[in-house]
């Protein structure tokens, strides 16, 4: 299964909507509602827990309103599970791997410099 994702924003990786309803936050993010963003997102993975794309911006609007720890877990449990191949908008596939350890990366990056 392939999902397409966002460019970075703010240092955040973003996955897009694939369908016409944002049931993946995205625009939410975009907007900068990123409590908008998490009770969404939420919601959905309620329904399907084990999306990538959903826990990785979930982790994004955890750590845009200081859930650093939550957003941490969650990028642990998709490094826990099995890769999925995630196409970028600028033609580059990534793997969900990749995407989780960069959004590790900087919530380790943003704490250091605090």
């Amino acid at each position: 299964m392939r999902v397409i994702v966002a460019a970075m924003l703010a240092g955040a990786c973003l996955t897009t909507p694939a369908l016409a309803a944002d049931r993946t936050g995205y625009q939410a993010i975009v907007a900068g509602d990123f409590s908008a963003a998490v009770t969404r997102i939420e919601a959905e993975r309620r329904i399907f827990p084990d999306r990538p794309e959903l826990m990785l911006n979930l982790a994004v609007a955890y750590a845009q309103t200081g859930r650093t720890a939550d957003a941490r877990a969650l990028y642990r449990v998709v490094l826990d599970r099995p890769g999925v191949a995630m196409d970028m908008p600028n033609g580059a596939v990534l793997s969900s791997h990749d995407v989780a350890t960069r959004g590790l990366s900087r919530l380790t990056t943003t704490i250091a410099t605090r």
